[in-house]
């Protein structure tokens, strides 16, 4: 769901090229919790800035449904912005608008198998306000004690990328065994 007719043709061509992707709907936000009531719609992807109706607040409608999809906001715009009141909304996701179309299919992929998905952008914000929040002292120590390798594995397995381990050089069961 966007504002821009451009942006939501360009989506809908990216994800449309995915075998297993079938685009049910696009609109503006207006249109976005309709959509979803009507739809059979497993993924919901949301820009955070529009005009009449913002993310967040389609956000909470949807996420108030019975059976929400996951929903993974889209932004031009700075992350540091946004990604915390997303994801304390229920957001599953936080992805920019410049993500490579192999990316975004991967995104999405990963959405409709219950994972979570965060821009490279976004992760280092997640993780500082994890940090700050105080909630885990074991879990501020194991991730402040992680490497710099280890925190470019986080960042390229965070975004839900079944090819971001491959991308670091790694395999799954390392990236796992060293930043988990």
């Amino acid at each position: 769901m966007d504002d821009e007719p451009l942006v939501r043709t360009g989506l809908r061509v990216i994800l449309g090229s995915a075998h297993d992707i079938t685009v049910v709907a696009d609109c503006a936000g207006v249109g976005a919790v309709e959509a979803v009531r009507d739809g059979r719609v497993d993924v919901l992807l949301l820009d955070i800035r529009m005009p009449v109706v913002d993310g967040p607040a389609v956000l909470r409608q949807v996420a108030a449904l019975p059976r929400p999809p996951a929903v993974a906001m889209l932004t031009t715009f700075d992350a540091r912005e946004h990604v915390d009141e997303a994801l304390r909304l229920g957001a599953a996701g936080f992805l920019m608008k410049n993500t490579a179309p192999e990316q975004l299919i991967d995104a999405v992929r990963a959405l409709a198998a219950g994972r979570r998905v965060l821009a490279p952008e976004a992760v280092g914000q997640v993780i500082d306000g994890y940090l700050l929040s105080g909630r885990d002292e074991d879990a501020v120590r194991r991730v402040r004690a992680l490497t710099g390798r280890e925190r470019q594995v986080l960042a390229l397995v965070g975004p839900g990328s079944a090819t971001g381990p491959s991308r670091a050089g790694c395999t799954w069961r390392t990236a796992r065994s060293r930043t988990m």
